[in-house]
């Protein structure tokens, strides 16, 4: 999969190559969709949320530019596949999920793999998480209408922020930095999530 899927497509970052050998798909994944776990393509997880295609994930992880020493936080726990990569390579993440049966699951997946640099919240990912703020990084996973000053306040200086934007039907990963306390977005490829729900996204 990370060869033939993520790799070949340009890819390049060694330590998110490593990471995504690492974490196993098929652990992320309802039993129905196991025998689907290295297909390069979204799955349904329940809660009418899906996991999202390896090569997305692999190259959200490139572009956020993790170091070791980082602090991120994720918007969209879902079932934990991506927390899980960014907990490789990061100091500690922190994660949201607004729905409680998907963040309790992804809870005991991460804890059980040993994943115990993770902090979890259950609520209003498209906020952020204030308290625990500033973040070096920040990824969301799930498509916003606009980038909202609630998450870029958020980022330290010299963070960067990774989200795909736009309506249900046209989205653009988008690329944020924050330098002097101003903000400069560069957009990236097109793509499709399932709507970001919440005070700064799309209403319920």
């Amino acid at each position: 999969m990370v060869e033939e899927q993520i790799a070949s497509r340009g890819v390049r970052d060694s330590r998110v190559l490593d990471a995504m050998k690492a974490v196993h798909r098929e652990r992320f994944l309802p039993p129905d969709q196991v025998a689907y776990a290295y297909h390069d393509r979204a799955l349904p997880v329940g809660q009418g949320q899906t996991i999202s295609q390896p090569y997305i994930v692999a190259l959200m992880t490139e572009l956020l530019r993790i170091e070791a020493s980082h602090r991120v936080l994720e918007i969209g726990t879902g079932t934990g596949y991506q927390t899980a990569v960014l907990a490789m390579l990061a100091e500690h993440v922190h994660t949201v999920e607004r729905l409680d049966v998907l963040s309790a699951a992804a809870q005991h997946r991460l804890g059980a793999l040993g994943h115990d640099n993770v902090s979890y919240r259950i609520g209003d990912g498209s906020v952020g998480w204030a308290e625990a703020a500033p973040f070096d990084r920040i990824i969301v996973t799930a498509a916003a209408p606009t980038i909202s000053t609630e998450l870029t306040d958020q980022l330290a200086e010299g963070g960067r922020l990774v989200i795909p934007v736009g309506d249900a039907e046209t989205q653009r990963l988008t690329v944020v930095e924050r330098h002097d306390g101003k903000t400069v977005e560069r957009p990236s490829i097109a793509v499709r999530f399932v709507k970001l729900i919440g005070e700064s996204g799309f209403p319920s």
